[in-house]
């Protein structure tokens, strides 16, 4: 950060006075790259090794429950689409809600747009819902804690019927 910072009229600026273009555009793809492509591929990647031990074990645990027991299947089918669906929500929700930030960065390295207060702040706000939302997602996908939080939610079906009697 040292040497691509300066003063300018009192106020620093980190990552804006750089030596050569090569350097600002190989720094912006390998920040894109790592922090951005390489960290969607270890969700995937995760949640593939996390799919294939649930597979695993349910063929093994078919095999030592029989023919008879369809129980045993269905679990197991239910338990696999509830990591897929979790899968494709918390890599969708990382891509909507990272790539504003990247991609304005990386436009930045490329000095193909300025730099504008409000532009970044925007970009890093949507970066931050993603931070805020995740472990909510989590929170959500787990059956005892889905069940406490729906618990929480006041329902309109508590509601009773009016009577019919007259009033005085």
């Amino acid at each position: 950060m040292i040497p691509t910072s300066g003063v300018v009229n009192g106020v620093c600026y980190a990552q804006s006075f750089w030596k050569s273009k090569t350097a600002r555009v190989a720094y912006g793809l390998y920040n894109f790259l790592s922090f951005y492509l390489v960290i969607l591929l270890i969700f995937v990647y995760c949640y593939g090794r996390i799919l294939v031990v649930i597979r695993r074990q349910a063929r093994v645990m078919a095999a030592h429950s029989g023919q008879g027991s369809n129980a045993a299947q269905d679990h197991s089918n239910k338990i696999q689409t509830s990591i897929i669906k979790t899968m494709i929500l918390v890599c969708v929700l990382y891509t909507v809600t990272m790539a504003p930030i990247h991609i304005y960065s990386l436009l930045m390295n490329f000095n193909l747009v300025t730099v504008t207060q409000n532009a970044a702040f925007l970009v890093m706000f949507i970066g931050y819902l993603y931070v805020c939302t995740n472990p909510f997602v989590y929170a959500i996908k787990f059956d005892p804690v889905k069940r406490v939080l729906l618990g929480l939610i006041p329902c309109k079906n508590n509601m009773q019927a009016p009577e019919t009697g007259g009033y005085a």
